[in-house]
C-alpha cells in the first residue's frame, strides 16, 4: 500500500466517524501540526506528517471498562489486546480499539498510566505518566518520527518518541518514560489468567466501528508505509518479534523461534540473566529476572525494533 493510500485512508475514516462527546477536538492538519519542533534531540527534517491534525486521531481520556458478564459478546476468545497487571487490578485493552486512537490515559488506583499502541510498528508499549512529579496526559501528535508514533504531553506541548521512551523536543526535552511490564496477548489467556479483568468498553464516546480496522491492508501486506533510518533484511520488515532491553543492550527474539521452546528459555542479556515465557498458542511472551522481577517486553514488527536498535541482537541468529 502506498504512503498517500494509507495516509488517505486513516484521515478519512477519522473525518466520517467523528467524536460526539469528547471536549478535546481535533485540529486542521499543517505541516507541523502547531509543535515547535527547533532545537530537539531529532532533526525538525526527520519528522514525517501522519496525515491527522494534532488530535485527529483521538487519545481515550475517560476509558469505560466492562466487568463480569457484561464482558460477554464484546470480544472474541483470539482477539488481541494489551493486557495490564498493577496495582492490584487488571484491565485488557483490545487491539480493535487501540488500532482507532492509539492513547488511553488511565488510572490504576492512585496511579496515572498510559497506554500506547502504534499501529504502524504493532508496538504496544505502557508507561508510568508520572514524570519530573508531574500527572501527564498524552495526547496523539499526528506526526511520525522512524515510522513511529509521536505522542504529545498536554501539559507541556512536549513531543514523545514511544520506541525511545523519551520526549524529543519542547520543555520536557530529554525527560524519560518508565515502561512497564505489559502482555500482548489474546483475550481468552488473558482472561484464563486473570479472571476477573476489567475489559476496555467500545463505549468511547465516540463513533467507530470497531470490528474494522484502517491498517488492515497494512497489517497484512509486507510494505512499510514511512522510511526508517536503519534498514536490516536480516529478517523480513514485517516479521515478529519480542524486544527486550536491557540498559544499553537489545534483543530481538522472533516469534518462529520462540514456538520452538518447550520450555522457558534463560539468555544473558549485559550482564542481566533472564528467563523468557512463550505462550505458543496466545503468541506472547514475559520475561523475568534472576530475582523473579518481571521486565518489560514489546512485541514489534523487525523493522520497527531494528529501526530504534540498530546493534540488536536476534535470538537463533548467533544470539
Amino acid at each position: 500500500m502506498s504512503q498517500l493510500h494509507l495516509r488517505s485512508l486513516i484521515f478519512t475514516v477519522l473525518l466520517v466517524t467523528g467524536a460526539t462527546c469528547h471536549a478535546i477536538t481535533a485540529e486542521e492538519p499543517s505541516f507541523y501540526n502547531g509543535f515547535e519542533v527547533e532545537n530537539g534531540l531529532i532533526a525538525p527534517g526527520d519528522i514525517d506528517h501522519g496525515g491527522p491534525g494534532r488530535d485527529g486521531i483521538p487519545a481515550l481520556d475517560a476509558p469505560v471498562f466492562l466487568s463480569g458478564k457484561e464482558r460477554k459478546g464484546q470480544i472474541k476468545a483470539d482477539d488481541r489486546v494489551l493486557g495490564l497487571y498493577y496495582n492490584g487490578v487488571a484491565k485488557a485493552y483490545p487491539i480493535s480499539i487501540l488500532d482507532h486512537h492509539e492513547l488511553v490515559n488511565d488510572q490504576f488506583a492512585e496511579t496515572p498510566i498510559l497506554i500506547s499502541y502504534c499501529p504502524l510498528c504493532g508496538t504496544g508499549m505502557v508507561f508510568l505518566a508520572n514524570v519530573k512529579d508531574q500527572a501527564l496526559n498524552f495526547g496523539v501528535s499526528g506526526l511520525i518520527y522512524n515510522s513511529n508514533v509521536l505522542l504529545y504531553d498536554r501539559n507541556t506541548g512536549s513531543l514523545w518518541s514511544q520506541i525511545l521512551k523519551k520526549a524529543v523536543t519542547g520543555p520536557m526535552k530529554g525527560a524519560e518514560l518508565t515502561q512497564i511490564p505489559a502482555q500482548y496477548t489474546t483475550w481468552e489467556s488473558w482472561l484464563n489468567e486473570h479472571p476477573d479483568s476489567l475489559l476496555l468498553s467500545r463505549a468511547t464516546g465516540f463513533e467507530r466501528d470497531y470490528d474494522y480496522s484502517p491498517y488492515e491492508d497494512y497489517k497484512r501486506l509486507p510494505t512499510v508505509t514511512f522510511s526508517t533510518f536503519n534498514q536490516d533484511t536480516r529478517l523480513y520488515s514485517k516479521t515478529w518479534v519480542v524486544g527486550i532491553t536491557v540498559g544499553e543492550e537489545s534483543l530481538a527474539l522472533p516469534f518462529a523461534e520462540l514456538d520452538k521452546l518447550d520450555k522457558p528459555l534463560r539468555i544473558r542479556l549485559g550482564d542481566t540473566e533472564l528467563s523468557i515465557q512463550w505462550d505458543r498458542n496466545a503468541q506472547a511472551a514475559r520475561a523475568f529476572d534472576e530475582n523473579g522481577k518481571e521486565v518489560p517486553t514489546t512485541s514489534a514488527y523487525w523493522f520497527s525494533w531494528v529501526a530504534f536498535h540498530p546493534d540488536t541482537g536476534i535470538y537463533g541468529m548467533g544470539s
